[in-house]
C-alpha cells in the first residue's frame, strides 16, 4: 500500500475519534416519534420576498400521524416569532407559511405533546446567504492591536515541556502531552502531540477546540501514517487529567470564560487562545520533523472560529477547515438579528454585557473581522438549521472572506455533521497535505 493510501485509511480511522473529541454529533438514529419539518424548495434557499411553505408531518414508528394539534411557530431565526398558532393536521400534514424581505434565516418550529412528551422539529430556509453582511464594526487599530500582540507575545520563550505518554504511544507514533509559554510568563497551553516515529519530514495538523473544558487524546492514528497532528486545549490546565476536574473547572472557575473580562481588549479571555493558537503554530515550526511548509488549521464551532482567526493571524498557515464557527458578527443581536454563539448580546445577556466598552471589545475579536485577511484556501461546512451557532452570524464571516474557498452545505444539519461532511474533509485535506 503507497504513502496515499496509508494516510487515507488514517483519516477514516481518525475520523469518529475527531468527532468524539470536539463534540460533533454524526446522524442518529430516529426517535419512534419523528416531527418533520419542509420547506418546498430542494435547495432550501430563497429570494428575499418570496414566500416559504413549510409542511409539518408527525410519523409515529416511520407511520403519519393525523389527528394531533401542532404547535409553530415562524420568525427570523433567534428572534421572536412573526407567526404563530396551533394547527390540526390533516391527512397528517399541515402546512404554513412565511417569507423574508432582506438577506437572512427564516425559521420554523413545530411542536406536539404525545404521551405526555413533548417533541419538536424544525426547518429554516435560507433568504439570499450569500448577501449577509456583517453588523460588526471593524476597529480603525484592529491590525496594530493584533500585530503588536503577535510582536509582543513572540518575545516570549517557548520553554515547550515533553511528557512522553507511553500507553497512548503505538509501534508507529509517539505520543506526548507537550505544554509551551503562551503570550505572557507563566501563561501556558496545553496539547496532544502525536507525530511518525519513523526518521522524515511530514506536513501537520493543528486542531483547535470547540468550546467547553475537556481532556484530549491526540489523533494518534493520523500520525502513524504519515502526519504530524498537534490538538490543543485553551484554558492553560493539563489535558490528562480525569474528567472530574474539567467538569469542576465548567461549572466554577471557567464557567462562562467566554465573558470574562470583555470590557477589556487587553485582558478579555480570547485573547491568550488567540495568541495561543499562534504559539501553538510557532511550536510546531519549531519541531525538526516538520516539513516547515505543509501546515492546516482544522476545528468546529469555536474551534471553527480559531481555525479562521489563526489562518488570518499566521501567515504560515496552508489550510484551513472550519466548520460551523461560533463568535461570528456577535453585535447581531443589537441590531435585530441573531448574533453568533456565545450570544452575550442577546435578550438575556444584554442588561449586563450589551455595555458601550464591552461592545467595542467585541469587535477585535469578532471572526467576521479576522474573516476580511483570510488568504488561504479554506473548506466550510454546515447546515441552516444550527441553533448553537446561527447560519445568520457565520454567513456574515464567510461572505467576507475573498480566498480560494469551498462550501459543503448540508442544509438539515443542525450543530453536529453528517458522516459525509467528514468524508469531505478527509477527502479535501488529504488532496492538499499528500502530495
Amino acid at each position: 500500500m503507497n504513502r496515499l493510501s496509508f494516510i487515507r485509511s488514517a483519516f477514516a480511522v481518525c475520523g469518529a475519534l475527531f468527532l468524539a473529541l470536539t463534540s460533533f454529533a454524526q446522524s442518529r438514529p430516529p426517535h419512534p416519534i419523528q416531527v418533520l419539518v419542509s420547506p418546498d424548495k430542494p435547495d432550501w434557499t430563497y429570494a428575499p420576498g418570496e414566500e416559504a411553505t413549510f409542511t409539518i408531518r408527525i410519523l409515529r414508528h416511520q407511520v403519519p400521524v393525523e389527528d394531533v394539534e401542532v404547535m409553530y411557530t415562524v420568525g427570523p431565526e433567534k428572534m421572536k416569532p412573526v407567526s404563530q398558532g396551533t394547527l390540526k393536521l390533516k391527512e397528517g400534514i399541515a402546512t404554513v407559511k412565511g417569507k423574508l424581505t432582506d438577506p437572512g434565516f427564516l425559521r420554523c418550529e413545530a411542536r406536539i405533546t404525545l404521551d405526555g412528551t413533548d417533541y419538536r422539529g424544525l426547518a429554516t430556509a435560507g433568504y439570499a446567504p450569500e448577501r449577509i453582511q456583517p453588523t460588526q464594526t471593524l476597529p480603525d487599530d484592529f491590525w496594530a492591536f493584533w500585530n503588536n500582540a503577535k510582536a509582543e507575545a513572540a518575545k516570549i520563550p517557548l520553554d515547550a515541556k515533553l511528557t512522553l505518554l507511553p500507553d497512548r504511544c503505538t509501534e508507529k507514533a509517539d505520543v506526548y502531552q507537550v505544554n509551551i509559554q503562551n503570550y505572557e510568563t507563566g501563561s501556558r497551553i496545553y496539547g496532544i502531540l502525536a507525530k511518525p516515529k519513523a526518521p522524515g519530514k511530514y506536513p501537520a495538523v493543528l486542531q483547535v477546540p470547540g468550546a467547553g473544558i475537556r481532556p484530549y487524546y491526540g489523533i494518534v492514528n493520523l500520525a502513524e501514517k504519515g502526519i504530524i497532528t498537534l490538538q490543543i486545549g485553551i484554558h492553560g490546565v493539563p489535558v490528562t487529567y480525569e474528567t472530574g476536574l474539567y467538569d469542576d473547572l465548567r461549572a466554577a472557575a471557567l464557567k462562562n470564560y467566554q465573558f470574562f473580562n470583555m470590557d477589556d481588549r487587553d485582558h478579555y479571555y480570547y485573547k491568550r487562545v488567540y495568541l495561543g493558537c499562534v504559539r501553538a503554530v510557532d511550536y510546531l515550526f519549531s519541531l525538526p520533523e516538520f516539513d516547515g511548509n505543509t501546515l492546516a488549521v482544522w476545528g468546529g464551532s469555536q474551534g471553527g472560529a480559531l481555525s479562521i482567526i489563526t489562518a488570518a493571524l499566521d501567515s504560515r498557515v496552508k489550510f484551513l477547515v472550519s466548520l460551523y464557527p461560533a463568535l461570528c458578527d456577535v453585535t447581531g443581536y443589537l441590531h435585530g438579528r441573531a448574533g453568533g454563539w456565545p450570544h452575550m448580546f442577546n435578550e438575556l445577556n444584554a442588561p449586563f454585557m450589551a455595555k458601550k466598552e464591552k461592545i467595542e471589545v467585541s469587535g477585535y475579536y469578532d471572526v467576521v473581522n479576522f474573516a476580511k485577511s483570510v488568504k488561504v484556501p479554506g473548506f466550510y461546512t454546515w447546515g441552516y438549521n444550527d441553533e448553537t451557532c446561527p447560519p445568520t452570524s457565520y454567513y456574515a464571516a464567510y461572505n467576507q472572506i475573498n480566498a480560494p474557498k469551498e462550501l459543503f452545505l448540508m442544509q438539515e444539519t443542525g450543530h453536529w455533521t453528517f458522516p459525509e461532511q467528514q468524508t469531505k474533509i478527509e477527502e479535501w485535506l488529504l488532496a492538499r497535505l499528500v502530495k
